[in-house]
């Protein structure tokens, strides 16, 4: 159990025994934290460190001023004999709560002996964490990010998690500025770097195409030399191959091409039902189905595959797994109440992941409604983005409504290509959005729902799904 102790060690070098207190668990979030956990505030979360201790919190990581009445050990001066360490609740402070936060779960992952996977890329990393990690689980005891904590304060957070037992750590690392993967990996010693693929989301703020390789090919970078280390590389991505030669690490290409280590072929969408497709390794070849949505997600289980052999696992104890697992891509589908189908993709979008899922679109039977909003953050792509997304959508459906002023670009785009201005709408309310459907909607009709999260389009969905 993590202890006093060890974040004193990790601050200043030296372990005090009678620093013995424990710490379950540590929170940003003063709403989570529980009995004898540490909250750590970042930022503003200076103004909630008693809440964090009405809810039972030990300790509190601060860096700013705090209430005169709550007890303070002060670790920005060095730790002695004389030093006093109060009554639970009080507050440890130190410099940078960050800083801190990163240093004490660098040291904490150090304790342990167990072999850590990171996963990055455009698209595609949070399905990828959830599905390795499921297989992987089905042989060794295993930790993943929860949600989104993938960056520099998530990923530490996650760590600090780690207790006896565990063999695997699959964790997701974000990228938004060079150096950022470079440090989740400084923290979490990765024997294992899996790379998605290098997309256009978040270039507004980490630049060109160019720019977001360079970042994430940190991530290789960072494994350690061959034997130890593996890069498990996107064959089929032209920004990820040259990333074989930035490693010293073992390199296994996965993808749709033949020259792969691990590729695949035959790929038929089933619905949501899944895919069935035929692997090929080695030599060898396996015809299976897996309970992932759309033919794009291939790669998906073309990594976790990946990753399980890498690990140790056997072919025919990761397909069963894989077709045990109840990990899914984070599109939900429901119903509407004339009977339509609803697919909810509302958790985000970018070019890339709007591509797929038109793609599942066009793979389902029935009249095809795409209601697509705006994507964010994509700087210099964000004209041939929205434009590249309204061309494929004229393709694929018979009806097109666009929420946001973003989303305009998608709309004009549509009917340039083809798209009946008749079948096109543009809307800037979520009510006129719900309204233009419930006027249409039909049993047989499927309907594809998906922008930025910022857009909170899941409040369209929540307004026609029919309550169970």
């Amino acid at each position: 159990m993590l202890k006093l102790a060890d974040l004193i060690q990790s601050e200043q070098g030296f372990r005090p025994d009678r620093a013995s207190l424990g710490i379950s668990e540590a929170v940003v979030d003063s709403r989570q934290a529980i009995s004898a956990s540490m909250f750590v505030a970042i930022e503003s979360g200076h103004t909630y460190v008693k809440a964090a201790f009405d809810r039972g919190a030990h300790l509190a990581l601060t860096q700013d001023k705090i209430d005169d009445d709550i007890r303070v050990l002060d670790l920005t001066v060095p730790f002695t004999q004389a030093t006093i360490i109060p009554e639970p609740p009080f507050a440890v402070r130190v410099t940078n709560t960050t800083a801190s936060l990163q240093k004490l779960a660098a040291y904490w992952r150090q304790k342990f002996n167990l072999r850590v996977l990171g996963i990055t890329g455009s698209v595609g990393k949070s399905t990828t964490k959830e599905l390795v990690a499921e297989v992987l689980s089905q042989r060794y005891r295993t930790l993943k990010n929860i949600g989104n904590y993938n960056n520099e304060v998530g990923l530490p957070l996650t760590l600090l998690r780690l207790g006896s037992g565990y063999e695997c750590a699959v964790l997701e690392m974000g990228f938004f500025v060079p150096g950022e993967i470079k440090q989740l990996c400084d923290i979490a010693l990765p024997q294992v770097g899996i790379l998605t693929n290098i997309g256009t989301v978040h270039a507004e703020r980490a630049g060109s195409q160019a720019d977001i390789a360079r970042g994430k090919s940190e991530l290789v970078q960072a494994l350690p030399a061959d034997p130890e280390g593996t890069a498990i590389l996107n064959i089929d991505d032209p920004w990820i191959v040259p990333m074989a030669s930035q490693t010293q690490a073992r390199v296994f290409f996965y993808g749709l091409d033949p020259k792969a280590e691990l590729w695949a072929d035959e790929i038929v969408s089933q619905g949501l039902k899944g895919i069935h497709f035929t692997l090929h390794y080695h030599g060898q070849t396996y015809s299976m189905q897996a309970p992932v949505i759309g033919r794009h997600s291939i790669h998906t289980v073309l990594r976790t595959v990946a990753a399980g052999l890498v690990e140790g696992m056997q072919m025919p104890e990761i397909i069963h797994a894989l077709q045990q697992a109840s990990s899914q891509l984070r599109l939900v589908a429901v119903h509407t109440r004339q009977g339509a189908l609803l697919l909810d993709d509302t958790y985000n979008a970018s070019p890339e992941s709007t591509l797929a899922a038109l793609n599942l679109l066009n793979d389902l039977p029935g009249r095809k409604i795409a209601v697509l909003g705006g994507m964010y953050e994509l700087g210099m792509y964000e004209k041939s983005g929205h434009e590249m997304i309204g061309i494929r959508a004229a393709e694929v459906a018979d009806q097109l409504i666009t929420f946001g002023e973003h989303a305009r670009m998608i709309s004009s785009s549509a009917i340039q290509a083809g798209l009946s201005s008749s079948a096109v709408s543009s809307f800037d309310q979520v009510d006129e959005v719900v309204d233009a459907l419930q006027s249409t909607l039909k049993q047989g009709d499927v309907v594809l729902v998906k922008g930025s999260h910022g857009l909170r389009m899941d409040r369209i969905v929540q307004a026609l799904e029919v309550e169970a």
